[in-house]
């Protein structure tokens, strides 16, 4: 699949708009939380920008994979929280203050880092031989306009027009998930007779950066002592990763749509994952309350 109308429009705009509903949810005060309760961020941005890549790394190392699958899944390694991890960390009785702090700024770090360590991760698996080429400015560039400019939008009118972003936002929120259902099928359609030949090094490495990623989350945070609405939510920040971006990067922007397939393939294990986060989270909550 070469750029087209699918990965040159329909997906930024998907995306673009899936950050737009994130922006109508925050405020000024979500970046200043850090001042507040600044292990907790520090934690929830180490697990995030650190060991996750980490373990996305060594992953590589240890299952099968093609170059090209390689890249695509430490694209997504680098990427930032989803944005329905904050809703996933309500559902499952999580510091959602937390959440939506920590999936702000790992958005803005990573506009950043993504560009940088994506050049890095094209030349390590791929080599010399790389017919990519990728301007990293140009890249930041068009992040920056698929993410956080979206988000700004959303941030200005929830300042200026709280009563119009309240309406805005629940449109918003259900044009996403009909945006993420679309772009999930689009690339299983798109990519259906290479699946079979990705199953066993995307299937069970996307699987191990799942699962890993949350209980590294998990369980980092309850050696730091955090509460455990705060544990929670760094296990479904850290495990929820922002797939559409990573699709966006790779079958948009590198225009590779072999690189999307671990983002996809996470995607479904991922929402999985929260399924048993918030099933854990209210059966601990019913618990407490008990």
């Amino acid at each position: 699949m070469q750029a087209n109308l699918f990965t040159a429009v329909l997906l930024p705009t998907a995306l673009a708009i899936i950050m737009l509903g994130m922006g109508l949810t925050l405020v000024i005060d979500d970046f200043q939380r850090i001042r507040r309760y600044p292990k907790a961020v520090v934690i929830g941005l180490t697990n995030q920008l650190v060991l996750l890549p980490l373990i996305g790394f060594l992953i590589t190392f240890v299952v099968p994979m093609q170059p090209t699958i390689a890249v695509g899944l430490m694209v997504l390694a680098i990427c930032p929280g989803g944005p329905s991890s904050n809703l996933i960390t309500y559902f499952a009785k999580g510091d959602v203050a937390l959440s939506i702090t920590l999936t702000a700024v790992s958005s803005t770090i990573t506009v950043f880092t993504i560009p940088i360590l994506t050049q890095v991760f094209l030349q390590y698996f791929m080599g010399q031989t790389s017919a990519i080429s990728l301007p990293v400015g140009q890249m930041m560039g068009q992040v920056f306009l698929i993410t956080l400019f979206p988000v700004s939008i959303g941030m200005v009118i929830r300042h200026c027009f709280p009563s119009l972003a309240a309406k805005l936002e629940r449109v918003i929120s259900r044009l996403a998930i009909a945006f993420l259902v679309f772009i999930l099928l689009a690339i299983i359609i798109i990519e259906w007779k290479r699946l079979p030949g990705f199953f066993v090094q995307v299937g069970v490495s996307a699987l191990l950066l799942n699962v890993l990623a949350t209980l590294v989350g998990f369980y980092s945070s309850k050696l730091a002592n955090l509460p455990i609405s705060q544990q929670i939510c760094i296990a479904i920040e850290v495990g929820v990763q922002n797939g559409t971006l990573a699709i966006a990067i790779t079958a948009g922007l590198l225009k590779n749509p072999d690189m999307a397939v671990p983002a996809a393939v996470y995607s479904v294990f991922m929402n999985l994952m929260a399924f048993a986060a918030i099933a854990y989270g209210r059966r601990l909550a019913l618990a407490k309350a008990g």
